[in-house]
């Protein structure tokens, strides 16, 4: 085998597939990237996750909800402060240090602030997520 450049998970995402596959994704370009996530992936279904890593320097602007799975939130640097709201309208925080995860049930809305950088990685049932302003 030949050597290769290894990918940035913060750059290229990958799916985690049927068969117990990894399907590694082209570059994250913006919201618009989602939608087309989705569709490459839509014969996976609900089963499928997208594994993707960011590093925020600011809170979020907006909440997410994924209805069609749980979403593992793992803190890898720094600190996050994650709120969910339930869908009979209970709210929740739980703060994350590096190595501490949360778990975003299906249908629960969620949101993070951040006081200082935090990298956080990702692990999502992607289909059918919605967003609001927050």
């Amino acid at each position: 085998m030949p050597d290769a450049v290894a990918p940035s998970l913060f750059t290229h995402p990958v799916h985690l597939g049927l068969g117990a596959r990894v399907i590694p994704q082209p570059e994250f370009t913006g919201m618009a990237w989602y939608a087309d996530y989705v569709a490459r992936h839509a014969a996976d279904g609900h089963e499928g996750r997208l594994v993707s890593l960011y590093t925020f320097s600011e809170s979020w602007d907006s909440w997410e909800m994924h209805p069609s799975g749980e979403e593992l939130v793992v803190c890898l640097a720094g600190m996050i402060a994650l709120h969910q709201e339930a869908p009979d309208g209970a709210t929740g925080m739980i703060t994350l240090a590096a190595g501490e995860y949360a778990i975003n049930p299906p249908g629960v809305w969620h949101t993070a602030d951040v006081a200082s950088p935090a990298t956080v990685l990702f692990i999502t049932s992607g289909v059918g997520t919605q967003h609001r302003p927050r």
